[in-house]
């Protein structure tokens, strides 16, 4: 797997800024990819960076249920994600820098 098709997009909210200050960076992964591609995928796009660990979190697809305004009711499934949440022993991400 190309290391553009593990790494999705970096997750920027406010926990994950604040995780950022500690070294930990998150972001949404391939649902195939493992631990050890995951690493090499983030040392390889970002130069200058050691990765210490990786640790990942899957959430399960979802049929989710509403009704319309004329009172029908429409289901609807959402798709799962990964997630990996990256340690770095050395190095920073410049996405995640405030200003």
């Amino acid at each position: 797997m190309n290391v553009y098709q593990i790494l999705k997009i970096p997750v920027i909210s406010e926990k994950g800024l604040a995780q950022a200050r500690q070294g930990k960076y998150l972001f949404r992964v391939a649902v195939g990819a493992t631990k050890k591609e995951i690493a090499k995928a983030v040392e390889a796009v970002y130069k200058g960076v050691k990765v210490a660990g990786v640790n990942v979190l899957r959430t399960p697809a979802e049929v989710v249920r509403w009704r319309t305004p004329k009172k029908r009711p429409v289901k609807a499934r959402r798709s799962g994600e990964k997630k990996a949440l990256v340690t770095l022993a050395e190095g920073k991400i410049e996405i995640f820098e405030e200003k």
